[in-house]
């Protein structure tokens, strides 16, 4: 019989702009595989028209 596989998502908040360190140390300091960023995309509007911001990510984790 095969085993259940076990997975843990964590959510980051995070400003890509400034913070690649913190992502950088966050996944380093991880036990388990990583199988997925999935990053909130949020629509912002500036001066010059309309842009994108992510606010946080989800981060998906395998755990054995």
């Amino acid at each position: 019989m095969a085993s259940k596989r076990k997975y843990r998502v964590h959510r980051l908040d995070i400003k890509m702009s400034r913070d690649q360190h913190i992502l950088e140390q966050f996944l380093n300091d991880l036990d388990g595989e990583v199988i997925s960023i999935i990053p909130n995309v949020r629509p912002h509007f500036t001066m010059g028209g309309m842009s994108s911001r992510v606010s946080f990510l989800y981060i998906v984790e395998k755990i054995d």
